[in-house]
C-alpha cells in the first residue's frame, strides 16, 4: 500500500495542522533520534529469539523470522541514503517485529498492541513516511498474510472469515494513533521552538528554517541585529523594563518583515531575520537591515519615560557561502558583520565580506598562539619615558607590551590585547608584565641612586579578577620596588561601565601604596566631576586632544579645564602623544606638568633606555 496524497492530507488535517507540510527536524536532532530507533530495532530483533523459543517455536522458524526483521536495517545505516529511505528502513524493521511477534504468539490479540507502541516510537521522526510504511505493513500482514495464513495472524474466527475487514479496522486504528502521536510530539516540541518572552522563533527553529532554505538552493540571507547599550537598560531600569523593550523590538521587527521572512530572537538582545527569494540578495538584504534599524530607532516608552534605542546589524547572504555552505557558516558571517558594525560605532548595518572571514580566522590563530606565550619567551616590555615639560628630564616610564611572534614578527598590542582579554589570557600576561616592569624599575632605581617610577596598564579583565590586589602586592614584594613608584593605569571607559565597582577595587590597590592614573581621559564621555569621587592620582589627557592643540579652539579649552580641575584636586596631569614643539609649548602655557610622546622618546627596550641624560632639552 502506498502513502497517497489523500491519506497524507487526511493525517495532516487530523493532526490539526500542527505539522505543516515541508517542516523538517534540524539535522543533528534527526540523526540522534534515528540512531535511537535503530538501537530499538536491534534490541527488538534480539529479544524475539528467546521469546519465540520460550513459546515453543522451532529454532529455524524463529531465526528465519528474526532475519526478516533485521533485513531492512542495513539500508538504515549508510549515510548515502536520504532521510526518507533510512527512516523507512528503520520503520520497516520495527513494524516487522510487531508482525513477527503476532506470528510467534499464535495470533494472540495482546500481541497486536505492539503495533501501537511502534506507532508512538516512529512518531519521533515527525514525518509522514514512517506511518506510510506502517500502514503498508498492516495491509501486508493483516490483509495478504491474513488471507493466506489466517490462523497464524488472527486468533478469533470473525477475523479469519473476513481478514480484509479487520485489515481496514487495524489500519484505521494505526491512522488514528499516528495522528494523535504526531500531533502530541509536535505540540510539545513547538514549545521548544519559540522564545517564551517575545513569542518569536528561537535559535533552534531559526536553524531549521535556514537549513530548509539552503537545501532548496535559492537565495537566502540573514540580518542579525544586536541592540547597542541594552545592558544599561537592565542595569538602570531593571529587567522588567528590559523585557518590555525586547517585546517592543520584536513587535517592530515582525511589523517590518515581509511575507515569507522569519523573525527570531536568538539570545539576550540579539535578533535575526531570515530572508528568502528576491529579498535575499545582498543589496535587498542590506536595504531590509536599514529598514529594521529605522524601526528600532523609534523611541520606546517604558513606564511613562521614553528610551532611545539603537542597534548594530550584520548582513550575510548565501552567495558568499559556496557549494558547501551551512547554516552555522551563514550565521557566523552575519555575526562577524555585526562585530564590524559595533566596531564602527554602532547604529549601522554592515554586509559581510570575505575579508572579514579571513580576519576572523587570523584572530582565531592568534588567540591560539597566545597560549603559553609567556613561557615561550615571546613577550617583551618596552618603556616610554614620561618627562617634565619644563625641564625635559625623565620622571619615569610607561611599560608597553610587545609580542615577537616567531612567524608573524611583531604583533601590535591593538591586535592581540583584545584577543588576550576575550580569552582570559590577559590575566597571566598582565601578571608577567607587572613583575617584569616592577623588577626593571627597582633595578634602575638602585643603579642610578634615585627613584624611577613605572606605569603599568590594567585591563578590565584584570581589574575584575578577584586576585588582582594580591598579584600587584606580590609583584611589589618580590621586586622590592616602593609602592609609590608604581602607577596603575586604567582606561576611562572602565569608569563609565561600572563606576562604583571599579572605584572600590581601585581603592584597595591604592591602599597598597600604588598610584592610580586614568588613561585616555576625555574619550569615555564621563563627567569631570567623577574625579572628585575616585581614588585617582594622575589624569592622562588623550592624544587626540593634544594633536588638536595647534588649532586652538575646543581642544585647548578642554585641556585647560582638565589641567585646572586636576590642579584643584591635587592631581598630576600627563599629556599623551606630544609630537611637536608647538604642542609642547601650548601645554607649558596651560601649566601641564608632564608629557609623553615621540617628541621626547619612542618606546624602547630596557637595554636601549638611558637615564643618564634628559630625554629632550626643554625650550621656552
Amino acid at each position: 500500500m502506498t502513502w497517497t496524497g489523500t491519506a497524507r492530507r487526511a493525517l495532516r488535517s487530523a493532526a490539526g495542522g500542527v505539522l505543516p507540510e515541508g517542516r523538517r527536524l534540524p539535522g543533528p536532532v534527526w540523526q540522534r533520534r534515528h540512531h535511537v530507533l535503530i538501537a530499538i530495532a536491534l534490541v527488538q530483533a534480539a529479544a524475539l529469539v528467546p521469546v519465540g523459543l520460550a513459546l515453543g517455536n522451532g529454532t529455524a522458524h524463529v531465526l528465519g523470522l528474526v532475519a526478516l526483521v533485521l533485513a531492512p536495517l542495513p539500508a538504515a545505516l549508510p549515510r548515502r541514503f536520504g532521510r526518507a529511505a533510512t527512516s523507512a528502513a528503520a520503520t520497516a524493521s520495527l513494524f516487522a517485529a510487531s508482525a513477527v511477534l503476532v506470528d510467534l504468539t499464535g495470533g494472540l490479540i495482546e500481541a497486536h498492541f505492539h503495533f501501537f507502541v511502534v506507532v508512538g516510537v516512529v512518531a519521533l521522526y515527525q514525518d509522514w513516511v514512517p506511518f506510510g510504511v506502517g500502514l503498508g505493513i498492516v495491509v501486508l500482514h493483516h490483509g495478504v498474510l491474513g488471507t493466506l495464513f489466517p490462523h497464524s495472524v488472527y486468533a478469533h474466527h470473525h477475523a479469519v472469515e473476513d481478514p480484509w475487514r479487520w485489515t481496514l479496522v487495524h489500519a484505521g486504528f494505526v491512522l488514528a494513533a499516528s495522528c494523535a502521536h504526531l500531533a502530541s510530539w509536535r505540540l510539545n516540541e513547538q514549545q521548544g521552538l519559540h522564545d517564551p518572552l517575545t513569542g518569536l522563533a528561537n535559535r533552534t527553529q531559526l536553524g531549521e528554517v535556514i537549513d530548509r532554505a539552503l537545501s532548496r538552493g535559492g537565495p537566502t540571507a540573514v540580518v542579525l541585529l544586536d541592540l547597542d547599550g541594552f545592558k544599561s537598560v537592565n542595569d538602570v531600569r531593571g529587567t522588567t523594563a528590559g523585557d518590555e523593550v525586547l517585546r517592543t523590538v520584536a513587535h517592530r521587527l515582525l511589523a517590518g518583515a515581509r511575507a515569507g521572512d522569519r523573525v527570531a530572537r536568538l539570545e539576550g538582545d540579539e535578533f535575526a531575520v531570515v530572508l528568502t527569494g528576491a529579498d535575499a540578495t545582498a543589496t535587498a538584504a542590506a536595504g531590509a537591515a536599514e529598514r529594521f534599524l529605522a524601526a528600532v530607532r523609534e523611541p520606546v516608552t517604558v513606564r511613562g519615560q521614553q528610551l532611545a534605542l539603537q542597534a548594530s546589524a550584520g548582513v550575510a547572504d548565501s552567495a558568499t557561502l559556496g557549494a558547501t555552505g551551512t547554516t552555522e557558516l551563514l550565521l557566523r558571517n552575519a555575526e562577524l558583520a555585526v562585530q564590524q558594525a559595533k566596531a564602527r560605532g554602532g547604529d549601522r548595518a554592515v554586509t559581510y565580506a570575505e575579508a572579514m572571514g579571513r580576519a576572523a580566522a587570523e584572530r582565531a590563530h592568534l588567540r591560539e598562539d597566545l597560549n603559553g606565550v609567556v613561557e615561550r619567551g615571546e613577550l617583551e616590555v618596552h618603556y616610554q619615558a614620561t618627562v617634565e615639560l619644563r625641564s625635559g628630564t625623565t620622571e619615569g616610564f610607561e611599560a608597553l607590551l610587545r609580542w615577537h611572534h616567531p612567524q608573524r614578527g611583531t604583533v601590535s598590542p591593538l591586535e592581540f590585547v583584545p584577543l588576550a582579554e576575550s580569552s582570559g589570557a590577559i590575566v597571566g600576561i598582565g601578571a608577567w608584565v607587572l613583575r617584569t616592569a616592577t623588577e626593571q624599575a627597582a633595578r634602575w632605581s638602585r643603579e642610578h641612586g634615585r627613584p624611577v617610577t613605572v606605569g603599568v596598564n590594567l585591563s578590565a579583565v584584570q581589574l575584575a579578577d578577584d586576585e588582582v590586589v594580591d598579584v600587584v602586592a606580590a609583584a611589589l614584594r618580590e621586586s622590592g620596588l616602593p609602592p609609590q613608584q608604581l602607577t596603575l593605569e586604567i582606561t576611562e571607559s572602565l569608569l563609565v561601565d561600572d563606576l562604583t565597582g571599579t572605584a572600590a577595587r581601585l581603592q584597595k590597590l591604592r591602599e597598597l601604596g600604588a598610584r592610580i592614573a586614568i588613561d585616555d581621559f576625555g574619550t569615555g564621555y564621563s563627567s569631570l566631576s567623577y574625579l572628585r569621587h575616585l581614588p585617582v592620582d594622575i589624569v592622562k589627557v588623550d592624544r587626540s586632544f593634544v594633536g588638536d592643540l595647534a588649532g586652538g579652539g575646543s581642544a585647548t579649552t578642554l585641556v585647560a579645564t582638565i589641567v585646572e580641575l586636576a590642579r584643584s584636586l591635587g592631581l598630576d596631569v600627563i599629556a599623551e602623544g606630544v609630537e611637536t614643539e608647538q604642542q609642547a609649548g601650548a601645554l607649558r602655557a596651560l601649566n601641564c606638568g608632564l608629557a609623553q610622546g615621540y617628541l621626547y622618546a619612542r618606546p624602547l627596550s630596557a637595554a636601549e633606555v638611558s637615564l643618564s641624560a634628559p630625554a629632550r632639552a626643554a625650550t621656552g
